[in-house]
């Protein structure tokens, strides 16, 4: 039978689809007698006479094959790419203090003691009242877990440096004072909102220290010398040194 495309549009689809195998026909027909793709020994005898007729003028052929090269490595649909991603915070902590020096310096000017020459001798030169010093600061903190530290320089409190001679049973040469810090805070490594905390350093106390987690608020901190009532003060001029330590753990 003579197959002929006549009248016709012989369309060739190019299709690349995963998992189909490339294209490799080849057809005969030779006087009528149709050969499809043979394989084996017997195809290779039969694709052989074919061509042996096509060379001696009868009968046809058509051919189709394609080639295109494998992936380079196996196809993955499907990418997953993890990222770590990595930072540091500096620990840190801050205090702001004031533009200088002298905004530390706290002076509580003149002291007063009982000088009226009607004074009971029991009362005479004795503290009038107390002397108190006010400190806040609107910036304080630390981002990690830090401790509040308060330090005297002396146990004493104020101290008379250059007292002269006086009588140890009716007078004294140094002023106690005691020492209290106030800020909203959390308890160390706590994870919990903040609340109000506080370090005191009493009169007859020379240091104290609050472990805490990470905090930043308003900071207070309150000094007061309870007037001297039992003795009287030497004259001259009263000294101290209070340190505030934020220390990041």
């Amino acid at each position: 039978m003579k197959k002929i495309l006549s009248g016709t549009v012989a369309v060739i689809a190019l299709i690349a689809t995963p998992a189909v195998a490339q294209t490799n026909q080849v057809h005969y027909n030779v006087a009528g007698i149709e050969l499809t793709n043979p394989t084996g020994f017997g195809g290779a005898i039969a694709q052989g006479l074919a061509e042996l007729a096509i060379a001696g003028g009868v009968g046809t052929r058509y051919r189709a094959q394609a080639d295109a090269p494998s992936d380079s490595e196996t196809a993955t649909p499907t990418v997953n790419v993890e990222f770590s991603l990595r930072g540091t915070v500096n620990r840190d902590c801050s205090f702001y203090a004031g533009n200088n020096s002298n905004a530390r310096n706290i002076d509580f000017g003149v002291i007063g003691v009982r000088t009226g020459n009607n004074e009971n001798v029991n009362s005479a030169f004795e503290m009038v009242g107390p002397a108190e010093a006010n400190i806040d600061t609107l910036t304080a903190g630390c981002n990690t877990n830090n401790s509040v530290e308060i330090s005297k320089d002396d146990i004493r409190g104020l101290v008379n440096a250059n007292p002269g001679g006086y009588d140890t049973d009716e007078f004294q040469a140094n002023i106690p004072y005691s020492v209290t810090a106030s800020w909203t805070g959390v308890a160390l490594n706590a994870q919990t909102t903040g609340s109000s905390q506080s370090l005191v350093v009493p009169t007859n106390g020379n240091a104290g220290l609050k472990q805490q987690g990470a905090w930043r608020s308003r900071m207070d901190i309150d000094i007061v010398a309870p007037a001297v009532t039992n003795k009287g003060l030497v004259a001259g001029s009263y000294t101290g040194k209070t340190t505030l330590t934020l220390r990041a753990l």
